[in-house]
């Protein structure tokens, strides 16, 4: 069940350009109606919970907010879990969102340490997820094992595996090296772009004759102009390099 998307210019140019959006710093645990310190030594907080790792928006109050807020306060309750994975990048997937944004991907780099989230989502929670990430086609879902990823609090300070979504479409590039996330403050990384930065970088690379903000708002509002644009992108991506990750069909 995709969320409803603003309608007017201003709000839908604040949306594509916000992303990944902002994060309290910090762990916390996101209710419909607030946002909380997450405090690790309550371990059953995490009890029947996947860890579900989230290097894009999901990593934002605001994204969790778009996705659950319509939910009764109790039932909405996510602890989400600072983080670092070792020998991971967070990356631009070779694709525009349907509100005007290019996410993210993992993919492998020896020696990299990068800052993500954790989302600890019970069933009907990660049913939702799934509703807004597998219905567009783009993602799919499963699981990293054999990773090293600590986290700032959890039921233990380092885990071996947790599931994620991982773009199809492979990663965006800049003379065939992937671009990261500059949100994610990583370290031996690939060229860095904040949201605004390589929405210009596609611009000018494929649009070139369109202002910037014409250009989100004919992504955003024309579907079959963005999916020319995707297809476009493609052809000069990285493919995706996750050897950690096994496709779940559940």
């Amino acid at each position: 069940m995709p969320w409803p998307l603003p309608e007017s210019d201003d709000e839908l140019l604040k949306l594509a350009k916000g992303y990944p959006y902002a994060t309290p710093g910090h762990s916390y645990i996101y209710r419909a109606d607030a946002i909380m310190p997450l405090d690790g030594t309550r371990g059953d907080v995490f009890e029947g919970r996947t860890p579900v790792i989230a290097h894009g928006s999901n990593r934002s109050p605001q994204q969790l907010q778009r996705k659950f807020g319509d939910w009764p306060v109790a039932e909405s309750e996510i602890p989400v879990s600072r983080a670092w994975l070792r020998d991971y990048d967070v990356v631009y997937s070779a694709h525009v969102t349907r509100y005007g944004a290019i996410a993210t991907n993992l993919q492998k780099r020896h020696g990299t340490r990068v800052e993500l989230y954790v989302t600890w989502l019970d069933e009907r929670q990660l049913s939702r997820m799934h509703e807004t990430e597998i219905g567009s086609e783009i993602y799919e879902y499963g699981r990293l094992s054999g990773i090293d990823l600590a986290l700032e609090e959890g039921p233990s300070s380092l885990i071996d595996e947790a599931t994620t979504y991982l773009s199809r479409r492979g990663c965006l590039a800049r003379e065939a090296r992937p671009i990261a996330l500059a949100a994610s403050a990583g370290d031996g990384r690939h060229p860095v772009m904040a949201q605004e930065e390589v929405l210009s970088y596609v611009r000018d690379r494929f649009r070139p004759d369109r202002p910037l903000d014409a250009h989100i708002l004919e992504t955003i509002r024309n579907a079959s102009s963005r999916q020319e644009l995707i297809e476009e992108m493609m052809t000069v991506a990285v493919p995706p390099h996750a050897p950690h990750f096994e496709k779940s069909f559940s």
